[in-house]
Order: structure tokens, then sequence, then C-alpha cells
């Protein structure tokens, strides 16, 4: 059995990843958050696409004192440009068309008005305060690059571009197996017993990853049922199976033997990382993908962030997550050829003179989950471990 290293399982994980990629489709903006944008999103005109007033005040032509004219210059929307003669002054509020001619936006609170007469209180800049139009983008230009994540500012800044709706990424079908005769979803467990800390949160992260939840089974640890899961009528509609639990190779865990029985074969049978080493990454017949996450919390969680973060990436048209690099906080010893995946919080600075550093959360065990619960980020440790106060890798939390 041939162990991946952990940055090799990731690479290999997105690669398999693009098989799984499916069509396109168009949907209106209200509808388009958290989907991934399939093309390229651009500017349908400039923005903006009219010069407008930066402030509220007025719109004046010339160096002043101005004629006020009584009614605004402007009539949004009449097709018809209104135009300032010389010396001439137009009210205006930040947002609104300016007139032609205009040579800069006077502020309301640099200006008198004295029966009609408008003057500066202090010297007027040519220009002052107008929003040219094109002056934040171009007819054409670049907004976002396809394989975007679509959040709040996005979604608003392809309306401002002028755009009703979007193309995107299908999102890839998972169908989910949970696995463990000793596993319940409601009530106190009984000893030997255990609470299902995955079905109530697998839907969200695989959502959150881009792709979406088609159907899910729970089974007993039985061959037979282990089999059915992973190659029924719903795992076959499906691109992506994950399976929780039954991952290591004792008599009573049955995923790897049904891998075989349907003919799928492991491309990852293990991953040198901790927690999550018994993980496992296969291909099915019909071009299909299993992940199959060990029953620990903590180790599966970490293994979604190694396998299953990269596979639906891959399948959205996105890269890989970028590895980025902070301060440590603590010191790490050598664990020669095992990457250590950490749940971490941002501790501040004391000294006033650098930057937050990321420690260790607290119960990080391999079963446990509060520690993933308080974290902001997952420390990246190499096996070469770390210095307090050296640069360590981490990922942002990816769900």
């Amino acid at each position: 059995m041939e162990e991946h290293g952990w940055e090799a399982a990731r690479e290999r994980a997105h690669q398999l990843g693009l098989g799984i990629a499916g069509t396109s489709e168009v949907l209106p903006l209200d509808r388009a958050a958290g989907r991934i944008l399939a093309v390229d999103l651009r500017t349908k005109y400039p923005m903006p696409h009219c010069a407008t007033s930066a402030m509220d005040g007025y719109a004046v032509n010339g160096t002043g004192p101005w004629l006020l004219l009584k009614a605004h210059a402007t009539n949004p929307g009449s097709g018809r440009e209104p135009v300032l003669g010389a010396g001439e002054a137009s009210a205006v509020v930040t947002g609104s068309l300016i007139p032609g001619n205009t040579t800069a936006i006077l502020r309301s609170e640099h200006s008198t008005l004295d029966g009609g007469v408008l003057s500066a209180t202090r010297e007027l800049r040519h220009g002052a305060d107008i929003r040219d139009a094109g002056r934040e983008a171009s007819t054409g230009e670049l907004l976002a690059p396809a394989g975007t994540l679509l959040r709040a500012g996005v979604i608003a800044t392809a309306a401002v571009a002028g755009h009703d709706e979007l193309e995107l990424t299908s999102p890839p079908v998972v169908h989910l197996v949970f696995t463990g005769d000793e596993v319940i979803t409601a009530g106190y467990p009984a000893p030997g017993q255990v609470r299902d800390g995955f079905s109530p949160v697998l839907p969200h992260v695989i959502t959150a990853l881009g792709g979406t939840t088609g159907s899910s089974v729970r089974i007993g640890d039985t061959l037979e049922q282990t089999i059915e899961a992973i190659d029924g009528e719903q795992a076959r509609a499906s691109s992506l199976i994950i399976t929780t639990g039954g991952t290591g190779f004792s008599e009573r865990d049955f995923v790897r033997a049904a891998v075989r029985e349907v003919g799928g074969v492991e491309v990852i049978s293990s991953i040198a990382m901790r927690p999550g080493h018994p993980s496992m990454l296969a291909t099915l017949p019909g071009g299909r993908l299993l992940v199959a996450l060990p029953g620990n919390p903590l180790a599966a969680l970490m293994a979604v962030a190694t396998l299953v973060d990269p596979i639906l990436r891959a399948g959205c048209g996105r890269p890989l997550a970028t590895l980025r690099s902070a301060q440590s906080a603590v010191e790490f010893e050598l664990l020669p050829g095992r990457h250590r995946l950490i749940p971490a919080r941002w501790v501040p600075d004391t000294t006033g003179t650098g930057p937050d550093a990321l420690a260790p959360a607290e119960h990080i065990g391999s079963a446990m989950l509060r520690g993933l619960a308080s974290a902001d980020a997952i420390m990246v440790v190499g096996p070469e471990g770390a210095k307090a106060g050296e640069p360590i890798n981490y990922l942002r939390l990816p769900w």
C-alpha cells in the first residue's frame, strides 16, 4: 500500500476532480450566491456609465462666483444631457448625473449662497469630486475570472456592471454514505455508542465547497450494505461519493473491500498526515470518485480539507486553495514523513511591533471537534516542524 504525501494527495485529488466537471447554467443574480462563475465576469458598459457627483453640493461651470439655477439641471432617464452655461451652477447629490460643462463639484460645506449667487469658501480644484465615466472600469474590463466564488461583493458588482444573470458552473452532485452500527442520530448514547457528528454538517460543508448533496444513506457495518450504498441507483447518479468511517483494515471495515467488489481502484490508499492518515480516494466505474473519510470527526474534516475540497474545486473550475503563511506562536517538533493539520486561532501580538500569530486551538484530538469549532484556520505543519516566531503555512477554513 503506497502512502501519499499530503501535498501530493491534494494535487492528485484536484487532478481527478477535473474529470467530474459538469456543464453550466444561467441563473439570475438573486440565485447566484455561493455558486461559481463558469465564465469571466466583464463589464457591459463603463463604470460608472456616466459622469456623476461624488458629493452633495453643486455642479459648477468656471471659477465662480456662479448663478445658481433654481431647478436641478439634471433629469435622470430623460435621454437629454443637461448643460451648464458659463458661470452657472446646479444643486446635485452624491451619485447624481452632472450636467454637461461641469468643471467641478463644490461641496455644500465649502459654499455660501447669497441671493441666488453661489460662492466658494476655499479654493476649488478643477475636476474636484467628479466621478468620470469609466473611472472604475472600462467596457469589457475583467471584474472576476471564471472560477470565482460568488459572494455579496461580486454579485453587487455584477449588477452595477449591467448583468441581470450569470453563467455558473453546475455543482458536482455528491452522494453521502454514513456507516457505523454504533452511531445514533438522537438521544443519549449508551456505552459503546456515539452521536452522529457528520450528517448534520457534511451537506452544508459540501455546499460551501461548491457541490450539492443529491442523496444520502445510512448503513450498518456489512459488506453487502456497503456495496449497495456505493454502487446503487443513487450512488450511480452522483459524480462523487463520500463515506464516513470504515476506512481501516480490520474485519469490521468494509469500504475498501466494497470498492474492489464494484470494480473500483484505490488511487490514494492513505495519506502521510495527522490526523486523517487512513483517508482513501478511489475511482469507480463510470468516471465517479469516492472519498472515504475516517470515522473520527476531526480526522474526517481534515480529510475533507485535503481531498474533498480539491476535488470540488476542480469540478467547479477553481484552482487548489492557496497555502498562506503566518507566524507560528509555538514550537513544533519534528515529525518525520508526516504533515500535521491543526485547528488554530489567531493570537494577538502583545509587543505591538509584529503581526498576529497562529497557535493551536484547544481540544484538537482526532476524535474531538471543540477545537475546530473555535478555530480561525488550519495550520499545516510540515515534517520539519517549526520554531516559535518562524513562518508556518496555513489554510483558510474551507467551509
